[in-house]
């Protein structure tokens, strides 16, 4: 709760210091210009007091409050008492300039109409001078300050943090002027990294450019850098994933300036510099999302989240419940996840006409309940088991759930109006050598046959690889591991994965929902796939700490059902492009609706009666599954 009581004291404690410092730089500016002028009549008269001609004098003493209370009303209007002091620049002194010349209106006003004529030289000279005062009155502090910092480092120097910055641009620049004068870090910069060759050699801001990205690790030694700050937040992902790379190489902390978007008055403010996460390592560009579109969509609809309580049905609760829908209805097994994401909407959407249910989508009467009741217009099925090694021991429960259950809420979806229903699905359904895999696999094909089965409803698909940072995904496990002091536990060094992170995963999936017309399989581009092995060195290293010597990786071998690589489409498949570059359609695989319904049936009874072979049934389902031995 907000104390009004304590705000509102503390914004007029704020003001009386804003005004204080105001009036302490005006009366600053008053003597410098009393100061001034009467330097001017002194210099013009040989620096000689009894030179000065008593009229001249009295001229001066007449008019000097006047002109100097001209000035410093002129002052204020160009506003020069609302710089901050510590980033005066470039922009400051434009506008004492300005101000200065305008000056010359009240030197005119006084030598035309003022009954004491004072010589031309005392005008021109008081009116440098008064320039030069009031330059050094706001610039005399940053340099004080810049001082003050230099000296405490020399007082500092085998201990304080040394920076190097890579990026030599505007961002980069901000950033060296908030160190030096900012005063939040501890440390100081020694070296600039920049790929322009012609920056090679030069100095920005005081702090040499001392090479390009490949120059990273010898200047980290050469300069004994312990920070590193990367300041190119609009570079290229491919780009960006080398240099980070490279900077993750040293054992120094690496630590990334956000976005262009934080940067106020040209200003870096440090406390929001992020440490690099290993999303910032994929080398792709995140997926552009047709915000518009989406809004569209999802605008005065009921929607319906199965899984909502999940990690990529918890984040498509928050992105639909942004775009106003008419009703968001999570429902989920797990009342626990639910009850989370469902307390997270109404502290931040209290106007949002949420419905949080827990159900089970192998209850078929829950389904139909649910479906009859809230009648949604769209349907985002997320719920299902996803766990490779434990669907491999148990395998009865993976199409219990994951093939029954879709079967079950896609059924519901056709007979109480769905409009579209958009299925999550994953790379391991591509010639699948786990349960896991091959039930996600007959999800899509149970997609694809109630597409053509009941037109009124559009089906689709979203198939995608492994999601950073999910529950049971890889990231969380090592983040674990390397807190716990190790060892890191790695299947096997040439494992590979696709990866992408989970706003990436949720903007798949809704944008599916616009470009649905049936029956399709939306496929994200995922770039190149990643080295496990890679991935957790890096983790390590992000951590602050060195792979093999600080925290080792064991390699435990593949478990039940994993294998090296994974891929994103079988060979029968083609893909077509969408409006988004990122997002392609596999062509559909023809199929006998008829037999594969029947088999259904058969792998229905057979997984509630704990009966038979479940993977030989399921082989003769899906031709592409083929079982490890393991």
């Amino acid at each position: 709760m907000i104390d009004v009581k304590k705000c509102f004291i503390k914004d007029i404690k704020e003001d009386v210091q804003m005004n204080n410092r105001i009036r302490l730089v005006a009366m600053c500016d008053f003597f410098v210009l009393i100061l001034s002028f009467f330097a001017a009549i002194y210099i013009r008269f040989d620096f000689r007091f009894s030179n000065i001609p008593n009229d001249y004098l009295q001229g001066y003493k007449t008019m000097i409050i006047p002109l100097s209370l001209s000035y410093i009303f002129i002052y204020r209007y160009f506003k020069l008492y609302r710089s901050i002091w510590r980033f005066v620049s470039v922009v400051e002194l434009q506008r004492i300039i300005m101000a200065m010349i305008v000056c010359w209106i009240p030197n005119t006003l006084f030598i035309l109409f003022w009954y004491q004529s004072m010589p031309s030289s005392y005008w021109v000279m008081g009116w440098f001078l008064a320039f030069c005062g009031v330059v050094i009155v706001r610039f005399g502090y940053r340099f004080l300050r810049i001082s003050k910092k230099k000296i405490e480092n020399r007082f500092n120097n085998e201990t304080e943090n040394k920076y190097m910055i890579v990026g030599a641009g505007s961002v980069g620049r901000a950033v060296i002027n908030e160190v030096v004068m900012g005063g939040h870090i501890s440390g100081r910069i020694v070296c600039a990294i920049d790929d322009n060759r012609f920056k090679w050699g030069r100095y920005i801001d005081g702090v040499e450019i001392v090479g390009g990205r490949h120059d990273i690790v010898d200047a980290v030694e050469r300069f004994h850098v312990t920070n590193i700050i990367y300041a190119i937040p609009n570079a290229p992902s491919q780009d960006k994933k080398e240099i980070l790379e490279i900077c993750n190489s040293t054992d120094c902390r690496l630590e990334l300036v956000p976005s262009m978007y934080e940067l106020v008055n040209g200003k870096v403010d440090l406390k929001k510099l992020r440490t690099v996460a290993i999303e910032d390592l994929l080398g792709r560009d995140q997926v552009i999302v047709d915000n518009k579109g989406i809004h569209d969509f999802i605008n005065g609809k009921v929607v319906l989240v199965t899984g909502g309580g999940g990690s990529i049905g918890s984040e498509l609760c928050r992105q639909v419940a942004k775009e106003n829908p008419k009703r968001l209805i999570i429902f989920d097994i797990y009342e626990n996840n639910a009850y989370e994401i469902e307390q997270e909407l109404k502290r931040h959407m209290p106007e949002l006409d949420l419905v949080t249910l827990i159900g089970s989508v192998r209850n078929t009467s829950r389904v139909n309940y649910i479906m009859e009741k809230y009648r949604p217009n769209v349907v985002f099925h997320a719920a299902a088991h996803k766990h490779v090694p434990l669907m491999e021991s148990s395998p009865n429960e993976a199409i219990k759930n994951n093939v029954i259950g879709t079967l079950k809420v896609t059924e519901a979806a056709a007979r109480y109006g769905v409009e579209k229903f958009i299925l999550i699905s994953t790379d391991k359904a591509v010639n699948p050598t786990n349960i896991m895999g091959a039930s996600k696999r007959m999800c899509e094909m149970i997609i694809q046959m109630c597409d053509r089965k009941y037109p009124n409803t559009s089906y689709a698909a979203v198939r995608f690889g492994n999601v950073l940072g999910s529950n049971g995904s890889v990231v969380p496990l090592f983040k674990k591991q390397i807190e716990e002091g190790g060892p890191v536990t790695v299947t096997d060094p040439n494992m590979t994965r696709f990866f992408m992170t989970i706003p990436e995963a949720v903007a798949l999936v809704i944008q599916a929902g616009i470009y649905a017309c049936g029956g399709e399989i939306f496929v994200l581009d995922m770039g190149k796939p990643v080295k496990i092995d890679d991935m957790a060195r890096k983790l390590i290293r992000l951590s602050g700490y060195v792979p093999d010597k600080d925290i080792k990786i064991v390699y435990t071998g593949l478990r039940p059902g994993e294998k090296m690589y994974e891929e994103i489409l079988m060979n029968e498949e083609g893909m077509t492009k969408t409006a988004n570059d990122l997002i392609y359609i596999a062509m559909p695989i023809e199929m006998n609706d008829e037999l594969f319904a029947q088999e259904l049936k058969k792998l229905d009874a057979a997984s509630k009666n704990e009966i038979g072979n479940i993977r030989a049934i399921v082989e003769g389902v899906v031709p592409t599954y083929h079982a490890i031995a393991n």
